[in-house]
């Protein structure tokens, strides 16, 4: 129980501490790569340590896995948990702390369970908004694309079976041949990046537990990030003047349909600036960058270090005896 202890509050300082860390990060991100690493990287660790720690607590009292013998502090406070439990201190705490614990499993198979059913409507609306964008356009074998015969410009791509990129008619009108190569290229690089199983996964996390900044500000910022990533794929084949120059022109997009990936909504003046600036600026952005996620892993690393020795400590603790 003295894992899952520390495990809970491991995760409660990263969802704690994290954002604000990370949103320095991603400040400016002429790194989107490595900001985006390590947002995913705070998310994950979170929910995995909650996970865990639940697992670890329902088992223990369970099986009655505690020392008899207390040696600190912490141990005494799990030895007396654990007499409550098991009816020492009377019934009605007993039922209460029973209560307690079974309504904290109810709160996290409620949040599992939310949160596969965002998964799963999520893909259902993405799959079937796909499958009409086929039916209403028709398929360009030049450009590999559907194309919408209307005059509104729009440029998406929708994951599905198979995947569809989707440009307007307005938007092959607005823009020259060079530039709809460079929008067309963003949209794929978040197909072959898998990009929309990152966003559904946060957008779901955020739908199930808005009130925490990690999942909510992290939603943002990893969409954020993986329209930088995608901007950077684009600039690699046609240069970054000419992708700067379609996002300018696209910049009036209107909002998205639901589960689809546009190429200029997210954090547009943010994306236009770092496409205006020259290298040597990227670089010197890019060093700060890695300075701060320097400092970022210098207080998250040694929490997780901590909870790795006290199970190792945990582990080799009944050999000692």
């Amino acid at each position: 129980m003295t894992v899952a202890a520390c495990l809970l509050l491991y995760g409660f300082a990263v969802a704690v501490l994290a954002p604000r860390l990370l949103l320095r990060v991603s400040d400016g991100s002429a790194a989107p790569h490595v900001a985006l690493a390590a947002w995913l990287t705070s998310i994950a660790s979170t929910v995995l340590a909650w996970a865990v720690a639940l697992v670890i607590l329902i088992l223990d009292l369970v099986t009655h896995q505690v020392r008899t013998v207390p040696h600190r502090f912490m141990d005494t406070c799990l030895v007396h948990l654990h007499d409550a439990v098991v009816g020492d201190y009377g019934a009605p705490i007993q039922v209460g702390l029973l209560l307690l614990a079974g309504f904290s499993a109810l709160a996290a198979t409620t949040v599992a369970v939310r949160l596969g059913s965002s998964l799963l409507r999520s893909r259902r609306i993405t799959l079937e908004h796909g499958r009409m964008a086929r039916l209403a356009g028709r398929h360009h074998s030049g450009l590999d694309a559907v194309i919408l015969e209307v005059d509104e410009p729009a440029a998406y791509c929708v994951a599905g079976k198979p995947h569809t990129v989707v440009v307007s008619r307005g938007v092959l009108d607005a823009l020259g041949d060079e530039h709809v190569a460079a929008v067309l290229s963003h949209e794929r690089a978040h197909l072959t990046g898998r990009h929309h199983l990152l966003l559904a996964v946060t957008r779901g996390l955020t739908a199930v537990m808005p009130r925490i900044d990690l999942f909510a500000v992290g939603a943002v910022e990893i969409a954020r990030l993986l329209e930088m990533i995608a901007d950077d794929a684009a600039a690699r084949i046609h240069g970054r003047a000419t992708v700067f120059q379609a996002l300018l022109a696209l910049s009036g997009l209107s909002t998205g349909p639901a589960g689809a990936l546009r190429v200029a909504e997210e954090g547009l003046a943010t994306r236009l600036q770092r496409l205006s600036e020259p290298s040597a600026s990227i670089v010197r952005t890019r060093a700060r960058l890695a300075l701060t996620a320097g400092a970022a892993a210098a207080i998250l690393v040694p929490l997780a270090s901590v909870v790795t020795a006290i199970i190792a400590i945990t582990i080799c603790s009944p050999l000692e005896n």
